[in-house]
């Protein structure tokens, strides 16, 4: 980077959308208005503490267009952003994207100043000595980071020279699934800014004809939805989304944007043959199936729930809730079963039930008796499962046609019985013998991933993650919904030997409804009068067969209006396929294991996909400082998903579903920003000299002001460190004419000229037309402004006798939406919300604490993940609330310095 900037900017591109923060002051003092003397300013010189702004953008976002064109559901989709730098120095442009997880890059470029530099797919290996010298020298080598569950984050930062221009032009490719009936394309636009030239386009063609389209975006308002424009012809469709500059304006004078969200296009296709859809184009065919109006398979199953140690809590009640909502959606002609494991396996009834009306109301009241406890026996359990379907099979308890599954439910690792992850796997493996399903659900990040998606593969199954969060039981009734109706079982498909090779998987355990099974293959023989195929499988009643003839398919008598239309995407297409195929293959034999690998490799180099085998490294222009550090795009696993966010997890604050934030300060002292939508929160401390008063919040719209005083130890301790706290509070509303003074040692209120008086070692509660005051002894205050903010005062009492400590004084902010915009102060600033991102993770000096880069403020930081405490439930020990610390006294978070917050008396104003 170069030494010559003068100021560090972010410009941060999301999905091609721009977020751009700038330290440049916004104008005006910030003073409570009116002539009450208590709060004007007395000390000289006059200062003003202003608020950072971005009205002086010197980096113009010029467009920002996302096209995506699909291909009989095969997404090309190429993300543009163009920006140029106005300033007169260089100045350091941070751009990042996030795109499906699903999907693979497959070519980024960067053009400045008219040269392009373009990224280059090579083995991971060979990159791996770039991505570690770049590692070495300190910089941050990685370019993908995951971002939520659907979704991977793709970043880069490059130096502009003054008054030059940048363009950015990312490419990705992904198969569309079919889930639950549709199809999806998920743009995510987090813009944080009003952009030039802002599209989203979206092209489908289907020949096989398309059923529905529909287009929303989770920050659709009434006077946006009209401008998401859709055509929809027999087969092809086109969806577009161009905001003005206008348009994208929060209200007509404001900078904020209304673009910060998800775009999301949902389709389906028509289904009027049983064969399916086959499409032939340059030597590649592909065949989608999924036949329409089919009766759906009864099912089997056992569900096998982890109760152990780890599950009590959230996660538990969370099951019970999905449990209920399961057992009313099963069928009457299905059979279930019920096992709850820890280090012992209890099991509902001895052999599956049929699901009746009966059946599932007492299968329901025994589901919300879930209750945590000891270890966790998965061999023994699942072994359980699948030796109750087995028998009653054999004693033909259960339809013949029907299908038979396990679902495992659990969060931790194997700890009691067979412990060993091959052991289980092997044991499973031979136990179910190839004769059902077995499906896992992970729950939360403390579970072997890996293990479970093994042993879901080996066994006609799959395996997907459940996050902890408030959606939890969402989460795991959505998964059960996808595999709850079946509809064909063996589904086989079959082609000529001599006129195709390189064929994706073509065998599959079974169809379900609102799926679609998608199998691709390389033509050997032009001659496509012998392309026959054939389609065998069970169903419900009798057995499910039908033939036919492919022909190829002439997209020009299709689409004769279409110069072009992404020609190889057969090809592209089946290679996408094979590759997933091949990375999903978990085979223990070292030889076939080397040689999946190397044949995956070879594809994705060939082809230009970054894969888990592959790496991407993008070459940055040379500096000022000389030639920089290689980056490196790198394709998660969700192993590596899953380590990340471990990492992180660890140290998540708890998540209060639509809990509006609170900010406090509390301890010696510590300032904390909680930010439930992010699931994550901020914190300061403050060292100053015992005596200072600060300013906490000051609003001139409202009149409300809010400073507090410190207060020392009553002495030196042996390690030297002086501890600081805060033991008194001013509080004003001068709309209201209400003071309050609250100490440590009383509470005084003053209004129309009379004094009130409280004391800690009494409750008491006051109502007024313009204050609430309830007093819990020894405890707290809450003081409640009539239609306006709340704040709560924690007392924490010290033993008397203490050589060194004192009582002191906690401040939290509730309801601070009802604050206006301009209020600030050293929490108030922080009351409307805070633009921030935080990248490249990396071990600290303390294991358990790690430190990451954080952007804010246009400001780099180097933040540390710690936990500080919330003392409103227990205000003797606290609760820990995970949060990135910023060091020196919140330097580069805070507006100015500190010393811009000190004020001459509690009721004084800045």
């Amino acid at each position: 980077m170069s030494g010559q900037l003068g100021v560090q900017l972010l410009l941060l591109l999301l999905w091609g959308s721009a977020c751009l923060w700038l330290p440049s002051p916004a104008q005006g003092a910030l003073v409570i208005p009116g002539e009450d003397a208590a709060v004007q300013e007395t000390r000289s010189p006059a200062r003003s503490l202003q608020k950072r702004s971005t009205n002086d953008v010197t980096v113009e976002v010029q467009s920002v267009i996302v096209k995506c064109v699909v291909t009989s559901r095969f997404a090309h989709t190429v993300m543009t952003s163009k920006a140029l730098n106005k300033a007169n120095i260089s100045q350091e442009i941070f751009f990042e994207m996030e795109l499906p997880k699903t999907a693979f890059i497959t070519n980024f470029s960067m053009e400045i100043d008219g040269k392009v530099y373009v990224g280059d797919v090579k083995e991971k290996e060979k990159a791996k000595k770039q991505y570690e010298k770049a590692v070495s020298s300190g910089k941050t080598a990685g370019l993908v980071k995951a971002s939520g569950r659907k979704m991977e984050k793709f970043s880069v930062t490059v130096n502009i020279a003054a008054e030059s221009d940048v363009t950015f032009v990312l490419t990705y490719e992904e198969l569309l699934q079919r889930k639950l009936g549709h199809y999806e394309i998920l743009t995510r636009v987090k813009p944080k800014q009003l952009v030039q030239q802002f599209q989203i386009v979206t092209d489908i063609f289907e020949p096989q004809g398309i059923s529905y389209v529909d287009a929303h975006a989770t920050f659709l308002t009434n006077e946006l939805l009209p401008l998401v424009e859709k055509t929809v012809e027999e087969k092809k469709a086109h969806i577009s989304f161009s905001p003005t500059l206008e348009q994208q304006r929060t209200c007509s004078d404001c900078d904020g944007t209304l673009i910060d969200g998800d775009f999301i296009i949902n389709y389906d296709v028509n289904r009027d043959k049983n064969l399916g859809d086959i499409q032939i184009v340059n030597g590649y065919f592909v065949h989608f199936f999924a036949p329409p109006d089919l009766p759906r398979v009864p099912k089997n199953v056992v569900f096998v729930i982890d109760r152990s140690g780890s599950m009590d809590g959230t996660k538990i009640m969370q099951t019970r809730q999905a449990m209920e909502s399961i057992l009313q959606d099963l069928h009457e002609d299905d059979h279930f079963g019920i096992i709850q494991f820890d280090d012992s396996i209890i099991q509902w009834r001895d052999s599956l039930a049929k699901a009746t009306k009966e059946n599932v109301a007492e299968a329901t009241v025994y589901a919300r008796d879930l209750r945590s406890r000891g270890g966790t026996d998965i061999n023994e359990a699942v072994l359980r499962g699948v030796d109750m379907l087995v028998r009653d099979r054999a004693a033909k308890k259960i339809p013949e046609r029907s299908n038979d599954m396990v679902i495992l439910l659990t969060d931790g690792m194997p700890n009691s019985g067979v412990s060993n992850i091959g052991m289980i796997q092997k044991n499973v493996r031979t136990a179910i013998g190839g004769n059902m399903s077995l499906f896992c659900l992970g729950f939360g990040n403390d579970v072997d991933y890996s293990f479970l998606d093994v042993m879901s593969r080996e066994n006609k199954g799959m395996a997907r993650r459940i996050y902890e969060a408030s959606d939890a039981a969402i989460q795991l009734q959505g998964f059960y919904e996808e595999i709850s109706s079946t509809l064909l079982l063996d589904v086989g498909l079959s082609y000529p030997d001599n006129s195709v090779d390189f064929l994706t998987t073509n065998q599959f355990g079974q169809l379900f409804n609102g799926s679609e099974i998608v199998v691709a293959g390389r033509l050997t023989d032009s001659d496509l009068d012998n392309f026959l195929v054939e389609v065998l499988a069970k169903g419900p009643e009798e057995d499910f067969q039908i033939q036919g003839q492919a022909t190829a398919t002439d997209w020009n008598l299709i689409y004769p209006d279409e110069e072009y239309i992404f020609g190889d995407f057969t090809e592209r297409l089946w290679a996408y396929l094979t590759i997933q195929q091949l990375l999903e293959k978990k085979s223990g034999d070292p030889e076939e294991k080397a040689n999946t690998t190397a044949k995956a490799v070879d594809m994705s180099l060939r082809y230009s996909f970054v894969t888990p085998l592959t790496s991407m490294v993008v070459t940055k222009p040379e500096t000022e400082d000389g030639p920089d550090s290689p980056l490196i795009a790198d394709k998660l696993t969700e192993e590596q998903r899953q380590q990340a966010e471990k990492m992180v997890h660890h140290f998540a604050p708890p998540v209060y579903a639509h809990a509006p934030p609170v900010y406090w300060v509390d301890g010696d002292p510590h300032f904390v920003i909680e930010l439930p939508e992010r699931e994550d929160a901020l914190c300061f401390n403050i060292n100053d000299t015992p005596g200072t008063i600060f300013n906490l919040v000051i609003d001139p719209v409202s009149g409300i002001l809010v400073n507090g005083q410190t207060i020392g130890d009553k002495m030196i301790p042996p390690d030297g460190k002086i501890n600081t706290y805060f033991w008194r509070f001013g509080i004003i509303h001068q709309k209201l004419g209400v003071t309050l003074e609250v100490s440590t040692e009383d509470i005084s209120m003053f209004q129309d000229g009379k004094q009130i008086k409280l004391q800690w070692s009494k409750t008491a509660s006051l109502k007024g037309a313009k204050v609430d005051l309830v007093l819990t002894k020894d405890r707290s205050l809450t003081i409640t402004l009539r239609d306006s903010v709340k704040f709560v005062i924690l007392l924490h009492k010290v033993w008397e006798k203490h050589p060194y400590h004192q009582n002191y004084l906690g401040f939290y902010t509730l309801d601070s939406h009802l604050l206006s915009p301009s209020v600030h102060g050293l929490l108030g600033q922080f009351y409307h919300g805070i633009e921030f991102e935080v990248t490249n993770l990396h071990p600290g000096e303390v294991p358990e604490k790690p430190d990451a880069t954080m952007y804010v403020k246009g400001q780099e930081l180097n933040v540390t993940r710690g936990w500080q405490r919330d003392f409103r439930r227990d205000v003797k020990n606290g609760e820990n609330v995970p949060c990135w610390f910023i060091h020196n006294n919140g330097t580069g978070f805070i507006d100015g310095d500190i010393s811009d917050y000190i004020v001459s008396g509690l009721f004084k104003s800045v």
